[in-house]
């Protein structure tokens, strides 16, 4: 399964917001410096959708704050 995302750093809590079935919002607390918001993406993607992170990888915009992540 695809989906589209759109990150949102630096914010107080972290949480996955759906827009509809293959968009949704994260928001992190972490920066996107050193690529920490991007593991915290996939963390929160991971309990999300009860999956393992492993299943989870960032297919386009891995620089940037809109994403196409896939999860098998």
């Amino acid at each position: 399964m695809t989906i589209e995302i759109e990150v949102k750093t630096k914010q107080k809590i972290s949480k996955v917001e759906k827009i509809d079935n293959t968009h949704y919002k994260v928001f992190v607390k972490s920066s996107p410096i050193e690529n920490k918001a991007n593991r915290e993406v996939i963390k929160l993607l991971s309990k999300y959708f009860d999956i393992p992170k492993s299943n989870i990888t960032i297919k386009l915009g891995s620089k940037n704050s809109k994403k196409v992540v896939e999860l098998v």
